[in-house]
């Protein structure tokens, strides 16, 4: 959405946008698609590749942030909002992925198969939890560039193309980076007690 003439042309602070979820303000949603929308769309484009249902999950991160504030205050609102995204995301392409198969979340969630344990049933949500907590720590073990392409493929479901774009680097680069950091991974993850 555009601001109109009276209004201030730079983004507000998290701390303001979240002040204005707590009194209810609709400028809120306003601020929030000003600051992070192309963030969002992003994501939601990565792992859907259609525009309309992206437009969807957006749209209902932005329900889900004015439901949850109050009483939520999240510390970090820009990864707060890309996770509500990605999970919006990733719930939609799974119901959609009986009707088409092919790239978008299909093809990340099939790079890290062989890295990642299969769900499980019950208790899942502290093996989940467990899970976070070690894949943290295997990330902040990688070197800076190895970790950005990591995150920027896995976590924003950018292309190749597009992470070597970004970081300025050849793609037969990211993708060996990516290879070792799978590769690692699992052997990180099994040395950690968690069965792939």
């Amino acid at each position: 959405m555009g601001r109109t003439m009276g209004e201030e042309a730079e983004n507000l602070e998290d701390g303001q946008i979240i002040e204005l979820y707590w009194s209810r303000d609709q400028r809120a949603i306003r601020e929030t698609e000003g600051k992070y929308g192309k963030l969002l769309h992003g994501i939601a484009w990565n792992l859907l590749r259609s525009r309309e249902d992206s437009e969807e999950c957006v749209n209902d991160t932005y329900l889900r942030a004015w439901e949850a504030i109050p009483p939520a205050r999240p510390g970090a609102l820009r990864i707060w909002l890309g996770q509500i995204t990605r999970n919006l995301s990733l719930d939609r392409w799974k119901s959609r992925r009986a009707e088409k198969r092919g790239g978008g979340a299909e093809l990340l969630l099939g790079e890290l198969a062989d890295c990642l344990p299969a769900p499980a049933g019950r208790g899942r949500a502290v093996e989940d939890l467990e899970l976070a907590e070690t894949l943290n720590a295997f990330l902040r073990g990688l070197s800076r560039e190895g970790r950005a392409m990591f995150l920027r493929r896995y976590w924003y479901g950018e292309s190749v193309a597009e992470v070597a774009a970004a970081l300025g680097c050849g793609e037969g680069k990211v993708k060996s980076s990516l290879f070792r950091s799978r590769r690692a991974l699992r052997d990180y993850l099994e040395k950690e007690g968690i069965a792939v």
